[in-house]
């Protein structure tokens, strides 16, 4: 699994012109799943998302959790953040899981960080939608499960 994370101020996502996700500061979790990618790698990914010290504290330093500081996170199934981009103009996406595989994955990933506490909205999974986001710092982190094992 690869996740790209983003603090921000605020983040929201639209689907055909109606808002259905929406959070104030924290977190925009932009969320790919490889094939072959399975739940231990979405335990991993959540437990380093909760616990990574990304937030500023009162002496202005990087030293809290989204969890130390109440914040929220919205979680966004993205596919092509697995793009191979290496041959060609086009890039190719056959590293990314089915969505028949990668959907029930991303619920699990999103049931992880709920289960920790911590206030998720989502995406809907293969709608075309409009992301929006305030990135706070801007602070952007990029994580990959299969690295860590």
């Amino acid at each position: 699994m690869r996740a790209v994370l983003q603090r921000v101020s605020r983040a929201g996502v639209t689907v055909d012109n109606e808002k259905i996700a929406e959070i104030g500061a924290g977190l925009l979790v932009l969320l790919g799943v490889e094939q072959g990618d399975d739940e231990k790698a979405a335990d991993y990914l959540a437990e380093k998302i909760a616990g990574l010290r990304i937030f500023e504290d009162e002496a202005g330093k990087m030293n809290l959790s989204v969890s130390d500081c109440s914040g929220e996170l919205l979680v966004v199934s993205q596919f092509t953040l697995l793009a191979d981009c290496r041959k060609g103009r086009r890039p190719g996406f056959s590293q990314a899981a089915l969505p028949e595989q990668a959907e029930p994955l991303c619920r699990y990933f999103v049931e992880c960080l709920q289960q920790k506490g911590l206030p998720v909205q989502t995406g809907r999974f293969q709608a075309d939608m409009a992301v929006d986001l305030i990135n706070d710092g801007p602070v952007t982190i990029i994580l990959e499960s299969h690295r860590q094992f």
